[in-house]
């Protein structure tokens, strides 16, 4: 049996998105990531990062059809950062200066934030309340 793989952190999340710049712009002012383009990649993807991991904007043909499983259209469910407790409340603090509607909610080992960005993802940030080492035990 070969050896499992090591993941250990989320890498990006790719999303589709009506307006690269608009996106990128949110993304940065918002979760405070940094706009990673090398000019190798042409227009896109816009990475957003953040200590390696980010989220890779797409551009949406927004005249696909949405129902298709294959639509490149504006689509994802949600993403999750990890941050620990100081970051969550100060996530809390900003959103409520930039005017954000947000809801918390309490997923029992965790407590994460939710927001929309511009195109409507749900963009999680989420913190751990037990032991990190007892709880990836379960």
């Amino acid at each position: 049996m070969t050896e499992p793989i090591d993941l250990q952190y989320i890498d990006h999340v790719a999303i589709r998105v009506k307006d690269l710049g608009e996106s990128a712009k949110w993304y940065s002012k918002v979760l405070g990531l940094k706009k990673v383009q090398p000019p190798e990649w042409g227009a896109f993807p816009v990475f957003m990062m953040s200590k390696g991991f980010g989220v890779a904007l797409f551009p949406a043909n927004l005249d696909h059809d949405s129902l298709n499983p294959a639509s490149k259209n504006v689509k994802i469910d949600h993403f999750a950062f990890h941050v620990n407790r100081h970051n969550f409340e100060k996530a809390i603090e900003k959103y409520k200066d930039l005017g954000l509607s947000y809801q918390i909610q309490d997923h029992y080992y965790f407590d994460s934030i939710y927001t929309k960005d511009p195109d409507g993802h749900t963009v999680e940030l989420t913190t751990i309340k037990v032991d990190a080492g007892e709880f990836y035990k379960l």
